[in-house]
Formats: structure tokens, C-alpha cells, sequence
């Protein structure tokens, strides 16, 4: 089956975004990218800001292991349909219910004397983000037509991005007037958005019938992608998701940690750093889907891949530079764009290699193989930093940019611009 990713002459351009479909996309990116950023940007902030060192806080990210390993439990919701609301909405109702509770309760503990419990709350909301995100990526995929995978794509990275605005920016300011207990109650509440769409939504087509059992779930999704193209080229697919986002990754992991050592408040980096970043974010999400439907997937990969990697020494030159507030802007903002960018057509392509019929698993296994290096690698971060130095640390990240780009001549050859599945 011919994957498209370019849309008819009738739906070009801007018009594509001015649908139903696509307010969707954006409302279910808000809710799911809002729980990871909670992890990574508030989180982290808290920790910092309570006293926690550098070590303990790079170690956090291991509690998103649910991220890297949700392929496991996909088939499990994919395969049962809950009493209500049906097969996907369901599930996101009870996820998305179940999210702001967990984040309200985070926000009642200690970091000096809860430690061991915000761990398990941590892990418990990684684990609910990550089963949300199976069945919104499921969903996505089933709601929306081949032709409306690159604007759907962009919109829901986009507004995943945006996510980002709320505990990397709004709370970040409001920790300087209220208590953190407060901060997270208000940052639980954004999560009521994606809530009500689940409740005012239908559900998507079936590409055939559910799995009939537990076997079939598990085994067939797997068994159509080992055979599609060879066990060779699936392997490469794999290595190749796993590689592409590492260096930014990694180099996104601890960055409220460098800015406040740097010695921005977290008004400033709430206020510069993170706006800065949402709408470069933002800007360069919905360019590169404009730019996919030209270029073609493939081609994006090239391009935005090594203007996402240069980006990264934008952060090494603010370590050499130190406090400069127009410069975190300006850094922020290139980083971002290229990141978004890069997202743009990273996504776009992960859901042009699944199928239809197993939408979930697969989507749920290429996903989590993006996650490792946020997950696992991103724990070295601070150990990485305590031995090189920012400095150091960001060329590292640069470096570990470069072997996903080089296994596009295989993935994703520039002579084809279209991605054929």
C-alpha cells in the first residue's frame, strides 16, 4: 500500500489545516504533550529549586521507562474495548482522567522528605502518559486520510509543542507567587482540554475488525512488519527511529537545570527561553509540513535532520558565553524551530510506516524506540555533564546526532521523495 504525502490540488496549502480533523489533532497533541513536559520541564525545576542535586535529577528521567516499552501493553488496548464511549475514546477518557489526579497529588509532596514517593507518582503518570499517547496515535492514524497525515502530523506535533508553554513557562512563573502545591493543581487543570474533546468526539474508522484474541494482537502486528520488506530492512527501520532524535534528545534533557546554573531566574526562562522556544517551535512545525508536501518526506528527513543537529551548538555557544538573556532567546528559538522541523517530518514518517489494520502496536513500538534516548540516555545526562562540562557536553550531543543521518541513504534515499510502504 502507496502511502501519500502530498495532498490533491483541491486541498493545497493552508486550507488543509481548516477542518475538523484538524482541530482534533491539536486539542489531542495539547493533552498528550502536557504530562511529558510536566516531567521534563517542571519537574525538574521543582527538584532543582528544592535542593535535589544534578545526579538524582538526571536519574528522574528513568521513570519514563513506560515510554520506551508501551508496544508491550499496546495490543492489551487495542485488543479490549472499555464499557463506554467505545475501543479509543474509552481508554483516552480514563487515561486523561486519571493524568490530572496524579498530577494534582504530585504537587502535596516533599522532595526532601517525599522523595521516594514522587518517584512512584512520577512512574505512575510516565506510565498513563504513555498509555494515552498508544491510543491517540492510534486514533490520529485511523481518523485521518492518507492525504491529511502531513498537516494532521504537523498540527498535532505542534500543539504537542505548545504543551510545552504551560509547565515550561506559566508554572514556572507562577512558582515565583505561590506554593508548589498550587502550581501543580493549576497545571493539572489544562489537562480538563483534552477531557472534553474525548467526551465530544466520535470514533474513528475501522480498518477491519478488532483482534480477535490476545495472540493475534500481539503476533500480527510484528509479523506484518518483519515480512514487508525483510527482517534487514526492518531492523535498519528501527535502528534508524531509534538513532534520529538522540542528540537533540539528549541535549533538551537538562536544559532549566543549565540555564538556572548559568543563573537566569526562572522568571527568565519562563519568560525568554521557553515562549521564545514554544513559537520557533511552533513556526518551524507548521513550515515543515508546508515544506514536507513539496519535498517529500523523505527529502525532509535530509534537510531538517542536519538543521536540527547544527542547532545543538547554539547551546554551546551560550555555555562559553554565559548570562546573556537576548542570547537564551535567540538560541532557544533555533533550537526549536530546527527541532521543529525535524519532529515534523519524523513524525509524518512514523505514521506512514504502520498499517492500518495495527495501528496501535506499531505505532506504539516506533514510538517507543523514539523514547529510549530520552528515557535511558538522557539518565547519563548529568554524569556526562559533571565530566565535560556544558560545554563539552552539548558537542557530545552534537556527535551523537550524526549516526541516524547517516542511515538515510538506506531509510529514506533522496532520490525518492516519497516514503513507499
Amino acid at each position: 500500500m502507496q502511502q501519500s504525502t502530498s495532498t490533491s490540488t483541491s486541498t493545497s496549502g493552508w486550507r488543509q489545516y481548516a477542518s475538523r480533523s484538524m482541530l482534533i489533532c491539536v486539542a489531542l497533541g495539547f493533552t498528550s504533550g502536557l504530562p511529558l513536559y510536566i516531567l521534563i520541564n517542571l519537574l525538574t525545576a521543582w527538584l532543582k529549586t528544592e535542593g535535589v542535586d544534578l545526579k538524582t535529577i538526571g536519574l528522574f528521567s528513568l521513570v519514563g521507562f513506560s515510554y520506551t516499552w508501551k508496544f508491550l501493553w499496546s495490543p492489551f488496548m487495542d485488543r479490549y474495548t472499555l464499557p463506554f464511549l467505545g475501543r479509543r475514546r474509552g481508554w483516552m477518557l480514563v487515561t486523561q482522567v486519571s493524568l490530572l489526579l496524579v498530577i494534582m497529588a504530585l504537587g502535596q509532596l516533599s522532595p526532601q522528605h517525599d522523595i521516594q514517593w514522587i518517584v512512584w507518582l512520577c512512574a505512575a503518570m510516565a506510565f498513563i502518559s504513555a498509555s494515552q499517547d498508544i491510543v491517540i496515535d492510534a486514533y490520529r492514524r485511523e481518523m485521518l486520510t492518507d492525504e491529511q497525515q502531513a498537516p494532521g502530523v504537523a498540527l498535532y506535533v505542534n500543539a504537542y509543542k505548545f504543551a510545552t508553554l504551560v509547565p515550561g513557562s506559566l508554572s514556572l512563573i507562577l512558582s515565583d507567587h505561590f506554593s508548589w502545591g498550587t502550581v501543580f493543581f493549576c497545571t493539572s487543570l489544562f489537562m480538563l482540554p483534552g477531557i472534553i474533546t474525548t467526551l465530544l468526539i466520535a470514533e474513528p474508522r475501522l480498518y477491519g475488525a478488532p483482534p480477535a484474541n490476545i495472540r493475534a494482537a500481539v503476533v500480527l502486528p510484528f509479523k506484518e512488519f518483519m515480512q514487508r520488506q525483510g527482517v534487514r530492512h526492518a531492523l535498519l527501520i528501527l535502528s534508524f527511529i531509534f538513532l534520529y532524535k538522540l542528540g537533540d534528545s539528549m541535549a533538551s534533557a537538562l536544559q532549566t537545570p543549565f540555564f538556572m546554573e548559568l543563573g537566569f531566574t526562572r522568571s527568565q526562562i519562563g519568560l525568554v527561553a521557553k515562549s521564545a522556544g514554544l513559537w520557533a517551535s511552533l513556526a518551524g512545525g507548521i513550515l515543515g509540513a508546508l515544506w514536507l508536501i513539496k519535498t517529500g518526506i523523505n527529502r525532509g528527513l535530509w534537510i531538517f535532520g542536519a538543521i536540527q543537529a547544527l542547532a545543538i551548538l547554539g547551546f554551546a555557544v551560550l555555555a562559553k558565553i554565559g548570562l546573556s538573556v537576548w542570547m537564551l532567546g535567540v538560541v532557544m528559538a533555533l533550537d526549536t524551530f530546527a527541532i521543529g522541523l525535524g519532529t515534523a517530518a519524523f513524525t509524518a514518517y512514523i505514521a506512514t510506516t504502520t498499517d492500518p489494520r495495527y495501528t496501535a502496536t506499531q505505532y506504539a513500538l516506533f514510538s517507543s524506540l523514539a523514547a529510549v534516548p530520552r528515557t535511558f540516555f538522557n539518565a547519563m545526562t548529568g554524569y556526562i555533564v559533571l565530566q565535560t562540562g556544558w560545554f563539552g557536553f552539548f558537542l557530545v550531543c552534537f556527535v551523537l546526532a550524526i549516526p541516524g543521518m547517516l542511515l538515510l541513504p538506506k531509510i529514506a534515499p533522496w532520490s525518492t521523495p516519497s516514503f513507499n510502504r
